[in-house]
């Protein structure tokens, strides 16, 4: 629970840089759009589609600066073996923020883990630049495994 107040922080700070770069109207809803094919293509498995939505230099880190994946090799890499070894993988949005270029969601994912099938919270903070995601800062919730396991 640390993590919640260090959350609060970063989505303060980068609500705060955000505002100092206005964005028209037209470029948050291509941004919203954009996360949202993200979204649409990873429930449906769609590695082409998913990886239409990312920049080629786009970064993912972990929650709050660790770097796990950089460029469009490694990210298609990691996700083309998630969405072929686990059919249950779904992500569901909970809520979703959306400010300037900044897509925050809060995420309920179903999922395969090695100790069986359960569910895991997340929230995905995305950045849009030049109608691709550039950014992802993930933080993932504790990992509850369904009952009947």
């Amino acid at each position: 629970m640390k993590e919640v107040p260090q959350l609060i922080k970063a989505v303060a700070l980068m609500t705060f840089a955000v505002t100092l770069a206005p964005s028209s109207s037209a470029e948050v809803a291509e941004a919203e759009a954009v996360v949202q094919a993200e979204v649409d293509a990873y429930n449906a498995h769609d590695i082409h589609a998913f990886m239409a939505t990312y920049a080629k230099d786009a970064e993912i880190y972990e929650f709050p600066a660790r770097l796990i994946m950089k460029g469009e090799a490694q990210i298609e890499d990691l996700y083309k073996k998630k969405f072929s070894n686990d059919p249950r993988l779904h992500a569901k949005i909970v809520k979703r923020m959306v400010m300037d270029d900044v897509i925050v969601d809060h995420e309920q994912v179903v999922i395969t883990f090695p100790e069986g099938p359960g569910r895991i919270e997340a929230i995905a903070i995305n950045e849009v630049r030049d109608g691709k995601i550039q950014k992802v800062t993930l933080m993932r919730g504790k990992k509850v495994l369904d009952s009947s396991h």
